[in-house]
């Protein structure tokens, strides 16, 4: 092929098709130039630039919907979708076509589509949170949405990342404006000190993920997730995979690195270090910012790159079987750690950050479980819908998680507003107060109940759909139902200190020196907008949708296996 004809093609075909596919991301890419712009010509004086974020975050997020809605109907004619779609220009032989975009570096199909809805409309819910709080003010509204925003985007990039390069951009781009955000809260000790940690761990986190990057690609002789399998069986040829062999330690190394780079994201121990200082330190609403957006993100791309070495030989599979069960490990240290360590904890945000670990630790079981089912001797069929069961079910957590951990943080900032404390002893009584008040002290009771994974909550199917993938991974190699019986210990361990949480609120008697707390009629509002999901998705036939959407979407990952 020519030259002419290839930039032809690029021109022709390959530019509008992916200014198309990334619109959501280009509206938010123009909502920082204009926030930019707004602090540069003071017009915030005049109009509060949180608007202007609010105004940008839906209008992703109405993009992202109409791009899904096209993919999961097909593109079919429907009353009121067909508005949405003229109006971003949604055509079949672009947005409709799943495939690669910009040239390779970033893939486009349901998976991806699915995650960006969810991250798109995670942060109009947390933009909403921060203009209700009040966190940031008025004169620095313009750097923290920004900062959010350009946040926001690295993790939408990161959940079609189809090029080692993507990936190392995407989990930077997405951490580096975190860094600062962690920080944001001028004056507070512990937020700098918060930040700083951060920022050196995550400095040295990049190192290792960009020089395992470097030997991967380095030995594959490519950079292309796709071309992984093939070019490691090419490279092994007759030779088995085995520790002695130098190609398969130095691919192992490599993708070690690279997966400490996840990790990190993740806060899997050992690489949890940073969370619960960084969690103590920065706003609630910045934290309830980082226990999900990144967490979705970077299992997104976890599953993208994991799948990446999937193959038929016997060097694949001993490579993936020996990764899946190293991940069913890390996922008993890091749900035990998490929940033991949270036992102890007086701050509720710290509490919480332990309780984002052991979280990780359980939907890292489903990744577990997807690596020992793919590599099974059995094949065909059968092991790709257990394998797609597995993340359906990744899928369905990290849905309830949103509004979970949402709910429990939005709660913890309008309460710090009203207390002035985020210590667990401030909770004491707070049952007694209004009834606004009251509604926050259900809600946060419906959140954590949730997170637990008791019934009729979201937090309960969510949690048995991985103990399912996990149980039926149990059947390929039986270390799994020893991952399952640690992930059911840790979730009566997690039980007591929820429970101690909510004994303060309802049980324990307000001290006598402090007053009733009357929480705005708005903050009320909005965590009950936040928590009726958890609900919904536990007791409604909403539960059945996003099953069977989760299920549609997870079986596109394995159309070839």
């Amino acid at each position: 092929m020519s030259v002419t004809s290839i930039l032809n093609h690029v021109l022709g075909h390959e530019i509008p098709r992916s200014l198309e596919i990334f619109s959501p991301e280009l509206v938010l890419c123009v909502t920082v130039v204009l926030l930019l712009l707004w602090r540069m010509f003071e017009l915030h004086r005049k109009l509060p630039s949180c608007w202007i974020a609010l105004l940008g975050s839906l209008l992703a997020f109405f993009g992202t919907f109409a791009q899904f809605m096209y993919l999961k109907t097909n593109g079919a004619e429907l009353e009121g979708l067909n508005i949405l779609y003229n109006f971003w220009g949604i055509s079949a032989e672009h947005v409709g076509s799943p495939g690669e975009y910009f040239t390779g570096l970033l893939v486009h199909d349901q998976f991806s589509v699915f995650f960006r809805l969810g991250l798109s409309l995670f942060l109009v819910l947390v933009t909403a949170l921060t203009i209700l709080s009040g966190i940031p003010d008025s004169e620095d509204g313009q750097d923290f949405y920004t900062l959010l925003i350009g946040s926001s985007i690295g993790m939408l990039m990161a959940t079609g990342a189809n090029h080692l390069l993507m990936l190392f951009v995407s989990i930077e781009m997405m951490s580096v404006p975190s860094y600062v955000m962690v920080a944001f809260q001028k004056g507070r000790r512990s937020a700098t000190e918060a930040a700083l940690k951060y920022v050196v761990y995550g400095a040295g986190i990049a190192g290792v993920m960009l020089y395992g990057i470097s030997l991967i690609s380095g030995l594959l002789g490519t950079a292309e997730l796709p071309l992984f399998a093939s070019r490691f069986e090419m490279l092994i040829g007759d030779e088995s995979f085995s520790m002695l062999n130098p190609n398969s330690v130095t691919l192992v190394l490599g993708i070690m690195m690279v997966l400490v780079g996840l990790a990190f994201k993740l806060s899997l121990v050992p690489f949890h270090f940073w969370c619960p200082d960084a969690f103590e330190g920065a706003s609630a609403e910045v934290c309830g910012f980082l226990s999900v957006a990144s967490k979705a993100a970077a299992f997104a791309l976890l599953v993208r790159f994991v799948m990446a070495f999937e193959g038929t030989s016997e060097a694949l599979t001993n490579l993936g079987m020996f990764f899946g069960i190293a991940l069913g490990v890390v996922s008993i240290i890091t749900m035990t750690y998490g929940n033991l360590a949270a036992y102890t904890q007086t701050n509720i945000k710290r509490m919480l950050a332990y309780s984002t670990i052991a979280h990780a630790g359980y939907m890292v079981m489903a990744v577990a479980a997807l690596l020992v089912i793919l590599n099974t001797n059995a094949g065909g069929a059968v092991t790709a819908e257990a394998a797609a069961g597995c993340v359906e079910a990744l899928m369905y957590y990290i849905t309830v998680y949103l509004f979970m951990n949402l709910s429990a943080f939005a709660i913890v900032a309008f309460l710090r507003n009203e207390t002035f404390s985020e210590e667990i002893d401030s909770y004491r009584g707070l049952f007694n107060g209004s009834t606004s008040t009251k509604v926050l002290c259900i809600c946060l009771l419906f959140s954590f109940f949730s997170l637990v994974g008791m019934p009729p909550f979201g937090g309960f199917f969510a949690k048995m759909m991985i103990f399912y993938s996990a149980f039926v991974a149990g059947n390929v190699h039986w270390f799994m139902w020893v991952v399952l019986a640690f992930g059911g210990l840790n979730t009566v361990f997690s039980l007591v200190y929820y429970l101690n949480v909510l004994r303060a609120i309802f049980i324990s008697p307000r001290a006598e020196t402090a007053e009733n707390v009357e929480a705005p009629g708005m903050a009320g509002a909005y965590v009950l907008l936040v928590t009726l999901p958890i609900l919904a998705l536990g007791m409604t036939s909403l539960q059945g949708d996003l099953t069977d959407t989760a299920e549609t979407v997870a079986k596109v990952l394995f159309e070839d296996q």
